[in-house]
């Protein structure tokens, strides 16, 4: 289908598809088995500038709006979400300092990211405080012209890859969600450091750890915008991250399903292949279908949230919750059309299901979603 981009946007597809294909699809496999980060790749995505996709053009970016960083990010979920979620997660570590970071912030870390020379992180979830994010522990203490934060940070996406965290800390308790405000943290600051890379069933190629705070002392004007504003800025990120996420979905999706029909095309059985089946055909027609609308839901819904309307949550957990779960979906039924292949760990079948599953998951659950829409559409007809 023809959805109508631009010729600057059909360029960005055209450049990170080239990509996927001759980067990313021929070492997914030795990535996922190796829980290696994409470094390689990565820098060569920023030679092709996309991660000056979002950043502002005075700093050095493209100036995008989120249906551009969703239809490169698609690109990337068609070879490897691994790779697609820390290219991702580079955007959601700096979108605090786009939305609310002084002037002084953005000309300091903008212009890095844009040319990748720096990535991002976003310290949010803790042991405590996953989908219930009022229960953050992590605390930050004016200390003079200091901040000390103390605290971890848990299952953090780019940890101990990245150079800028954007970390969400208590400054005052007694004020509740009024209370969490959001600090830039930098790779070498005393007293931060990151675990282990946790082993995941999924997205192997994506780095995950702990960030640590003992007595971590940073600057006072590391501040993201005012004291007790973090949790406004953090729901404002991820309003503009999670087509991201569902972007990522119809990408995955598109794979599986591009592979589901090579392989029904080549399988012989009772002397034909097995896509001339109506039983197959049928399950390939539906997952072509919740392909479509997906995609259409998630291109739909990103132009709208650039114009910054009221309805920015409701769009963006819908297009969120209905890709990922058509993502799951199609992976699934992808490993089923191929049968006992798709359950080998020689074709890519079995790695996007397994990888599919953390889209339900991340960045707010899908049924913290269905929360949210049900919540602004009670505000709609009250």
């Amino acid at each position: 289908m023809d959805y109508f981009l631009s010729e600057e946007q059909q360029m960005i597809v055209d450049i990170t598809r080239q990509i996927t294909d001759e980067r990313i699809i021929p070492i997914r496999a030795e990535l996922d088995e190796k829980h290696q980060f994409p470094r390689q790749i990565l820098n060569e995505m920023a030679q092709a500038d996309l991660f000056g996709v979002p950043i502002p053009e005075e700093y050095g970016g493209f100036g995008g709006g989120c249906l551009d960083i969703a239809i490169t990010v698609e690109q990337l979920g068609r070879g490897c979400i691994g790779v697609g979620t820390a290219f991702a997660a580079n955007f959601l570590g700096v979108y605090p300092i786009i939305i609310a970071g002084s002037e002084e912030m953005k000309q300091k870390y903008l212009p890095d990211v844009a040319t990748g020379k720096k990535f991002g992180a976003f310290g949010l979830t803790e042991a405590n405080a996953g989908s219930d994010a009022s229960g953050i522990q992590t605390t930050a203490v004016l200390d003079g012209d200091e901040w000390v934060l103390n605290g971890t940070k848990q299952w953090i996406t780019n940890g101990g890859e990245a150079q800028i965290y954007s970390v969400v800390a208590i400054t005052d308790r007694s004020r509740g969600p009024r209370g969490a405000s959001l600090f830039v943290v930098e790779e070498g600051d005393p007293g931060f450091s990151c675990g282990p890379k946790e082993k995941k069933m999924g997205i192997r190629a994506s780095s995950t750890t702990e960030l640590i705070f003992k007595d971590c002392r940073i600057p006072k004007d590391r501040l993201i915008g005012r004291a007790g504003t973090g949790f406004i800025t953090v729901m404002k990120t991820l309003d503009l991250s999670r087509p991201g996420i569902a972007a990522l979905g119809v990408g995955l999706a598109q794979g599986a399903l591009d592979e589901a029909v090579k392989y029904a095309k080549q399988r012989q059985q009772f002397g034909k292949p097995i896509i001339a089946f109506q039983a197959v055909q049928h399950m390939l027609a539906d997952m072509a279908i919740g392909i479509e609308s997906a995609r259409a839901l998630v291109y739909a819904a990103a132009r709208h949230i650039q114009a910054h309307p009221k309805d920015m949550s409701k769009a963006s957990a819908m297009c969120k919750t209905y890709a990922t779960d058509v993502a799951m979906k199609v992976a699934t039924d992808a490993v089923q059309v191929m049968g006992g292949y798709g359950y080998m760990c020689e074709y890519p079948a079995e790695k996007m299901m397994r990888d599919a599953k953390i889209l339900q998951i991340y960045e707010g659950t899908n049924q913290i979603q269905r929360n949210v829409i049900g919540q602004e559409l009670n505000k709609e007809y009250s």
